[in-house]
This record gives C-alpha cells, sequence and structure tokens, in this order.
C-alpha cells in the first residue's frame, strides 16, 4: 500500500531529530542510470558546474535574499540582515526531515525511494495544508548550506534516484549553494523542484540549466479561490501557471531511464478539492492547450480536512468518489495521455466503489 503524505507526516514528527543528527547512511545505492554509466547523461546542475558557471548563479541567487522577491509576496525584506517576511525565514535554510519516501510519483521512488529533504516553512499558507506543523509552525533545524549540501550526499548514499527538495522556493539560494558544494564531493543524481507553484519567474528563470525535475503543484485556477484558501494569494493562478510553462520550456516532457526512473521533466500535480473550488476542468484544459498533452499529470485524490479547512464549508469534507472520477473524466476529455499511474488505478477503484 502507498503511503499517503498524512501518514509520512506523522511518521517523520516522531523520526526528525533523528533523521538530522543521524550517521552516513548504510544502504546499498542504485546503479547509476544506464546513459550515466555510459558517459551520456549527466545532472544538469553538474554540466553547469563543469563550464564554471554555477558559482556565478549562486552570487546572483543569493543577491536576491537583500530585497527578497523569491516568491510573489515581494516581502522586499533584506535576509542576509536576518529580517523575514511572509516565509518567516532569514538567509539560512530550515530543515524538517531527510529520508526515503516510497509514497511519491512512482518515477521518483526507485528502489529506495525518493530522496526528500522537507525545509520548513511556507510562503502560501494554505488553510487546508497537510504538512502544516512544519509549514506553518516552522518546526526543525536551522542548518548552513554546508550542512545542507552533507545532506543531499547523504540522501545519494542511501541509494535514492534524486533529491527531492520539497517547499524548497523560499531557500532557492540556499539550495544552489549547497548543490554546488554537493556537486563538488560527488554529487551525481537529479534535483526534483517540489514546489507548491507560487514561485516568481525571476527565481524560476536562475534555476535553468541546474534543475532537472521539476514538481510544481497548481492549486487554483480561479484568483477568487486561490484568494479564499491559499493564504490570500489571488495572484496564484496566473503566477503558478507562468513558472510552471517556464518550467516546462527549460525541462520538456518527463524523460525516464530504461528503469523508468525519472532523469529529467516536468511532473505536475493537481489536488482534487470538494464543490469543484480547485477548477480541475480548466486545470486540464490548461495543461493540454499551454503545455503539452503529454505533460505527466498526477490529479490526486487525498485532500484531507486538515488544519484550518474545517472552518470553511466548502471544503469541509473529503471529496466524493463522483468528484474525483469527474476531475479523470474531464483529463481524457482534454486528451491527457500521460497520467500518473496511481491516479489511474484509484479511478478504477472509485469505479468499483460506485458501480
Amino acid at each position: 500500500m502507498a503511503i499517503t503524505r498524512r501518514g509520512f507526516l506523522g511518521g517523520v514528527l516522531a523520526t526528525a531529530g533523528t533523521l538530522l543528527i543521524g550517521g552516513r547512511a548504510r544502504a546499498e545505492a542504485d546503479p547509476p542510470p544506464p546513459a550515466a554509466a555510459a558517459g551520456g547523461w549527466q545532472p544538469a546542475y553538474l554540466q553547469l558546474e563543469q563550464q564554471g558557471r554555477l558559482a556565478e548563479r549562486a552570487e546572483q541567487a543569493r543577491a536576491m535574499l537583500q530585497h527578497c522577491e523569491l516568491c510573489p509576496r515581494r516581502c522586499g525584506v533584506n535576509r542576509l540582515r536576518g529580517e523575514t517576511g511572509v516565509c518567516r525565514t532569514a538567509d539560512k535554510a530550515v530543515v524538517f526531515s531527510f529520508q526515503p519516501h516510497f509514497g511519491e510519483e512512482i518515477p521518483l521512488v526507485g528502489r529506495h525511494g525518493s530522496g526528500t529533504i522537507f525545509f520548513s516553512n511556507c510562503s502560501l499558507r494554505c488553510v487546508f495544508c497537510q504538512n502544516w506543523p512544519i509549514a506553518h509552525e516552522g518546526r526543525g533545524s536551522v542548518v548552513d548550506d554546508q550542512r545542507l549540501a552533507e545532506i543531499m550526499l547523504n540522501v545519494q548514499r542511501m541509494g535514492c534516484p534524486n533529491i527531492n527538495l520539497v517547499t524548497p522556493t523560499h531557500i532557492m539560494p540556499n539550495i544552489v549553494q549547497a548543490t554546488r558544494i554537493a556537486a563538488d564531493n560527488g554529487l551525481r543524481i537529479p534535483l526534483c523542484y517540489n514546489t507548491g507553484g507560487y514561485d516568481s519567474l525571476a527565481a524560476i528563470q536562475l534555476l535553468d540549466g541546474i534543475v532537472d525535475i521539476y514538481l510544481p503543484d497548481l492549486k487554483f485556477m480561479d484568483a477568487a479561490e486561490a484568494e479564499r484558501y491559499a493564504g490570500g494569494a489571488p495572484d496564484y493562478p496566473a503566477t503558478a501557471r507562468q513558472a510552471i510553462a517556464e518550467m516546462h520550456r527549460q525541462v520538456g516532457d518527463l524523460i525516464t531511464d530504461e528503469r523508468g526512473v525519472a532523469l529529467r521533466g516536468l511532473m505536475l500535480r493537481h489536488l482534487v478539492m470538494p464543490n469543484r473550488v480547485a477548477g480541475t476542468r480548466e486545470f486540464v484544459d490548461w495543461v493540454a492547450n499551454t503545455l503539452s498533452p503529454a505533460t505527466y499529470v498526477n490529479i490526486m485524490s487525498q485532500y484531507r480536512v486538515e488544519h484550518r479547512a474545517f472552518e470553511y464549508p466548502q471544503i469541509a469534507r473529503a471529496i466524493t468518489a463522483n468528484e474525483f472520477l469527474e476531475a479523470m473524466e474531464w483529463a481524457d476529455q482534454a486528451g491527457l495521455t500521460n497520467l500518473d499511474q496511481r491516479s489511474v488505478m484509484q479511478r478504477e477503484l472509485f469505479r468499483q466503489r460506485v458501480g
């Protein structure tokens, strides 16, 4: 059975301290991707480092902290001086946990699980956040860029096929610098940028040639719904679409190795919510018409009434089987051809339930 995000959160809440201070992992690593073994594939950041350009990107990213506009909140605070904005983070990352995660999309999991690093705090602050102890309360440990690089290398030693950076938007400069340090010390697996989608276009453009796999959410298609449920961010739909289109321009549709493990590309998530508040029909049409019908899309069924969602009648219940089946039918009608395998399996289960 797949691990749910809710179940995973419960587990890491109990073990985060151990994960942060633990020693080297003993798991035997996956062999390198076949293309890499033959000298034909390298992660994007390694190519940039070999060209002598990654250091310049790291400097440009850090400079963005002087007047922070990493997300569309555009707080403008000087985080290098310890000032904080909506994300409540200064110039260092806060890490809640790191470990292999087997509940992610199958192309990310491999044999040893996707190498998730959960960053604390978030600038989006959704009222239904399932990771609210991490994203809203900021639980975790402050780490410098050197320590973050060590965590990346530790994840690689665990045998994970990627570094899965969960909620990275507000600490992107730290990630770029840590990646450079880790690359110089043997990091060779793809970076997966696992974001809520509320990223500034400038920040995503700076990541061109650094990130191989983008894993954004596109939560809402309507400004009023986003303002109501996504921390008062009516600009979320427009800015997320702009950022995701740039991600797709950079990495294209998903590419996997001969084992089906992700190497590069866009993987897009959309959570079905009660009463059509997420705008799923508009979402699938936008993907098919603006990105590509072959975009890897995970239409997710695991909405739960979490955090403050019970305060909002429209989202104060789980979705019904018919709501998920409706969403999948819209995806078919839009012509999407690369739907997540677990989404397809979930559709069959719901069909049996209502049949």
